[in-house]
């Protein structure tokens, strides 16, 4: 099959969507389709094989982040462009009413148009003022796809429709064997926190709070952070005494992210809100790492409702210490917070989610080509 897919965010800067678009590709293309996509990036960028660079993104806030997305005529022209060029069975866009490449793809495309939601923000008054004009883009997709019960609701309430459920995935076999980093977690414990650490949603401030409040008594705890960010930023609010045993490794790459998330005793996600779903916990969880997240409904979710990871208060810095107090002195329950974890991120193996996706690709043909005649190619 050839499958074109749009990521409609800059595949230069690491992100949620960014690695799903990425590891679904790899996963299909392992599977024997014919995969491209089509991302922001500049054109020398140093990019999969598989990825065809649109050209240089813009930032925009969105959703309480910063989404680096592509629009514009000349943004619209290469879309067609690739289209026309890539003769795909079927089309995949993501987040789907983002202004930009996936918008335009879904437009534009006589293929049918698979959609993935990814976005769980509820009562989002800008996308319901939107509607009328994103009916035209709604009306040429033929199959929807949510990340997660929330983002599926979201989708119904805001644009109307239904769609299949199928979560972020992660690819099991390549966490389960990374390597630590040398010297890592090291005797007296390591804590993890890998995103946007300037972020407020990302919820590090929480994470610091509570990191000084242990390393007060215990000499040897370390924390290591990756992501992109000044670490100065966040540095001038832990002591002086403790500020030698944060380390930041910066942007990583997928291997070494990896590597980060074996070399931990504990990975914390203290994230405040926004989230639909939480890959970096599957991913932690497939690298065989006890998980602490923020008792948000997307995590719990993920964390088998908190068998499979511990939740604290969503906000609460002291009820992150205590939790994170427990699971340093309990290395028995670390290991069952592992075991189950081992059971709970099977379902999101990539290879598994793939074979879904290619179910709501094959539904896709198969209503295309009745609302459109079985000859829809060649009168394209």
């Amino acid at each position: 099959m050839r499958i074109g897919i749009v990521c409609p965010y800059s595949f230069e800067v690491p992100g949620g969507v960014q690695n799903h678009v990425r590891d679904l590709a790899e996963t299909l293309i392992e599977m024997g389709h014919e995969v491209s996509v089509l991302a922001p990036a500049d054109e020398d960028a140093e990019l999969p094989p598989y990825v065809v660079a649109a050209g240089r993104a813009v930032p925009v806030p969105y959703n309480g982040s910063v989404a680096r997305l592509q629009f514009g005529p000349i943004a619209a022209m290469r879309t067609r462009r690739w289209l026309q060029a890539g003769d795909f069975d079927v089309v995949h866009v993501h987040e789907p009413v983002s202004p930009g490449l996936s918008m335009y793809a879904a437009m534009y495309s006589d293929a049918p148009v698979v959609a993935t939601f990814h976005t769980a923000t509820p009562r989002s008054r800008a996308m319901a003022a939107a509607q009328g004009i994103l009916q035209p883009v709604l009306e040429k997709i033929t199959g929807r796809i949510a990340v997660s019960e929330l983002a599926r609701k979201v989708q119904v309430e805001h644009l109307g429709g239904s769609a299949w459920e199928i979560p972020n995935g992660v690819s099991v076999a390549k966490f389960a064997e990374a390597e630590p980093l040398p010297g890592w977690p090291g005797a007296g414990g390591a804590i993890g926190f890998l995103g946007r650490f300037t972020e407020p949603r990302k919820g590090f401030p929480l994470l610091r709070e509570a990191f000084v409040a242990l390393a007060a008594r215990r000499r040897d705890l370390r924390l290591l952070v990756a992501g992109p960010g000044d670490p100065d930023d966040v540095l001038e609010q832990v002591p002086a005494g403790v500020r030698e045993r944060v380390v930041f490794l910066g942007l990583v790459s997928e291997e070494d992210k990896r590597r980060m998330l074996r070399s931990v005793d504990l990975y914390v996600a203290p994230n405040t809100g926004g989230e639909s779903f939480g890959m970096i916990l599957t991913e932690a969880m497939a690298a065989g790492t006890p998980v602490v997240a923020s008792d948000l409904e997307a995590f719990r979710a993920v964390l088998d409702g908190g068998r499979a990871g511990a939740l604290f208060r969503t906000g609460d810095s002291t009820d992150l210490c205590e939790v994170l107090a427990g699971l340093l002195d309990d290395a028995a329950a670390r290991a069952e917070l592992v075991a189950r974890a081992a059971r709970a991120v099977s379902r999101f193996d990539w290879p598994v989610l793939a074979k879904r996706v290619l179910e709501v690709y094959a539904t896709a043909i198969e209503v295309h080509a009745v609302d459109t005649g079985p000859d829809w190619r060649s009168s394209s």
